[in-house]
């Protein structure tokens, strides 16, 4: 890496150096072509002023290009206007023109060209007794013509290499803004995963807890039955989780990933296989003090919910005392899994808010299959039991369901009945996986 100070001393070597060598070719090159003309004032301390005149100033050409450019076509004009002939004078007005146009504006730089055409080569010089040979006022013509030709090359090849510059930056910049959505879509479904897994386990353990702390002494036996639906929660919950986790340590994604890729955002690649391979060796550990080689089971697996089963899907919920009626309109065909699994959480988290907000009113749950979309309606009645008052007030349950199903291209309503309780509604497209895989 260059340092700072390094890199601003590089111009500052390459300019003195430069300098050095046109003040030798003017010096040396000046010196001999005045011995070989005829008719020429010999070069004196003046001339050899002249002849520095140029190289001097172009230490400052990367900061003054312009004036820079205007003190050479001066000391040039005063050098051949003092009869002292042609030489290699030019050589510092040449790169001090290249350096203005390439750097400066042209509307400044380019009329110059043939104001010091006419200065220094012809009318000007004939005017004053100085008249330059036709074959070299002709000639100064095409070099004057490359010479902008030159400038014109160079300054449209930085601008491409300005532009190439710009558009990497921009490229660049707009893959790290794509890596912090797609970590930022990430992050929300993990945290859309863990509210789902564990918000609907401990609201039925936290139900149910109450029902055995209010049963104990009275009915034992209910109370019995409560607690073992809190251990059954409880053990479900930790397996959710232990998925979630092993998912995600291993690099892959959880449904609610899933989801929102599919749907049209951007995939995001897996882990390299040398992470994998490490998590592989993390998971079948061995005990090596005792000399046994012992493997450890991997994470446990739960299946990802589904409404294909509804029953088995409402197992919890009417375990912790909610009556759940269910009903199938339509003909029930197979979804995509990103719609299964969506599908399946919004009904999770809506009867869970039954059971936190609603406790003792009954439910129903209707999925209706049209041919390009499934409809899901959670309706339920006024509470029958007093509410209760643990735990906080709004919660991101709604905002969950709701975010789940745009991700899918589909909508959710949810809001109070007119006749008293509250409904969701869910209306999910059924064919996101064909259009994905189409596409």
């Amino acid at each position: 890496m260059t340092a700072p100070g390094e890199s601003k001393r590089g111009p500052v070597v390459q300019d003195w150096v430069l300098a050095l060598v046109v003040a030798v070719i003017q010096l040396g090159g000046g010196r001999n072509a005045n011995l070989r003309q005829t008719g020429v004032h010999t070069i004196d301390a003046l001339g050899y002023v002249l002849l520095l005149v140029g190289p001097v100033a172009l230490l400052l050409r990367r900061s003054y290009p312009l004036p820079v450019l205007l003190v050479t076509i001066a000391s040039c004009a005063v050098y051949l206007l003092r009869g002292y002939g042609y030489g290699p004078i030019f050589v510092s007005l040449v790169i001090a023109f290249i350096s203005a146009a390439i750097v400066g504006s042209r509307w400044w730089t380019y009329p110059l060209v043939p104001i010091g055409y006419l200065a220094l080569v012809w009318p000007l010089p004939a005017i004053v007794g100085h008249p330059a040979n036709p074959w070299l006022a002709f000639g100064m013509i095409a070099w004057l013509g490359v010479l902008v030709a030159i400038a014109e090359g160079i300054r449209q090849r930085q601008a491409v290499l300005v532009a190439r510059r710009q558009r990497a930056e921009a490229a660049r910049r707009d893959a790290e803004a794509q890596r912090e959505r797609r970590a930022s879509e990430e992050r929300l479904a993990i945290a859309r995963e863990l509210h789902d897994v564990l918000a609907h386990s401990l609201s039925l353990i936290n139900v149910q807890s109450s029902v055995a702390l209010e049963l104990f002494d009275k009915k034992p036996q209910q109370a019995r039955s409560a607690l073992a639906a809190i251990k059954t929660a409880s053990k479900d919950a930790l397996a959710e989780v232990h998925t979630l986790l092993h998912s995600i340590r291993n690099g892959t994604s959880t449904p609610d990933a899933q989801d929102v890729r599919e749907s049209g955002a951007e995939r995001v690649p897996e882990s390299a296989p040398g992470h994998r391979d490490s998590e592989r060796a993390q998971d079948n550990s061995v005990d090596r003090d005792n000399g046994v080689a012992e493997v450890r089971p991997p994470a446990p697996r739960s299946p990802a919910p589904s409404i294909e089963d509804l029953d088995a899907l409402l197992q919890r919920a009417r375990a912790a005392g909610l009556t759940v009626d269910t009903r199938i309109i339509g003909t029930a065909h197979k979804l995509p899994s990103v719609v299964d699994v969506a599908a399946a959480r919004i009904i999770q988290e809506s009867l869970t808010n039954v059971v936190r907000h609603a406790p003792g009113a009954p439910a129903a749950v209707t999925v209706r299959y049209a041919a390009d979309s499934v409809e899901i309606t959670i309706d339920n009645a006024r509470a029958t039991a007093p509410q209760s008052k643990s735990g906080t007030g709004g919660g991101n349950g709604i905002l969950g369901m709701r975010e789940r199903a745009h991700a899918l291209g589909g909508q959710l309503i949810a809001g109070p009945r007119p006749s008293g309780g509250f409904r969701v509604v869910a209306r999910l497209p059924s064919q996101v996986g064909a259009r994905e895989e189409a596409q």
